[in-house]
């Protein structure tokens, strides 16, 4: 049994001219960087319970067999679990991650993730989630362009609501590596131009996001919110 530990730092880049600008500089710097995933996403995330076993015991039956033992260990030990569903390109996810640090499991930067592939439709899925309790936080809709640049992944997103935006993104066997994988891609980003989001800025922008999400999925409204 294994986890996987993600460490991502997003960057507000707000319109294509600063994404491009940003594809520009990654080229610049690893010219034999390759796109390794181009698509688009639905994600709809959930208000999570405070019991996580009804959400266990009903799930357990439709994630890979492989992935139970992971599922059990995250629902038992996470910490500020955030709950997710998600369509990329028609293949269907379920998706919990929980903070490793003082972040929120939705946006911080240190991160342990479950996922995996459900035979269902997204919508089947959902409903499976709402027949255990659980209610919907907000659905969200974004562009992805995915890169492999050096040891990292790099995504520039075009997100309803937040605009254009890039995610700096190391995943790790150990969570002891977390710290000086955030050093090194804090130093990553400051050498091509860009600087990370101010995490109580992004919470704010999550916030309203969450209230007014109605008004941004599935559509290229944006707001601004310092």
């Amino acid at each position: 049994m294994s986890h996987s530990y993600e460490i991502e730092i997003k960057s507000l880049l707000g319109s294509k001219e600063n994404a491009d600008k940003l594809k520009h500089a990654l080229l610049q710097k690893d010219p034999s960087m390759s796109l390794v995933g181009k698509g688009k996403q639905l994600n709809h995330y959930f208000n999570t319970p405070a019991d996580l076993s009804k959400l266990e015991k009903v799930v357990m039956p439709i994630i890979e067999k492989s992935k139970i033992d992971s599922l059990k260990k995250i629902v038992a030990e996470g910490k500020k679990v955030s709950i997710r569903t998600r369509d990329a390109d028609g293949k269907v996810l379920f998706v919990i991650k929980a903070s490793i640090s003082d972040d929120s499991s939705a946006n911080g930067v240190s991160r342990i993730e479950f996922e995996s592939i459900v035979k269902l439709s997204l919508g089947k899925l959902d409903q499976v989630l709402l027949d255990a309790g659980l209610t919907y936080q907000a659905k969200w809709s974004r562009e992805r362009e995915e890169y492999q640049v050096g040891d990292m992944h790099v995504c520039l997103d075009k997100n309803a609501g937040y605009g254009y935006l890039a995610e700096f993104e190391k995943v790790l066997s150990s969570a002891g590596e977390a710290e000086k994988a955030k050093t090194d891609l804090l130093a990553f980003m400051k050498s091509v131009g860009v600087i990370e989001l101010d995490q109580a800025r992004l919470e704010r922008m999550f916030a309203h996001y969450n209230a007014h999400w109605a008004e941004y999925y599935g559509t290229d409204n944006i707001f601004d919110i310092q």
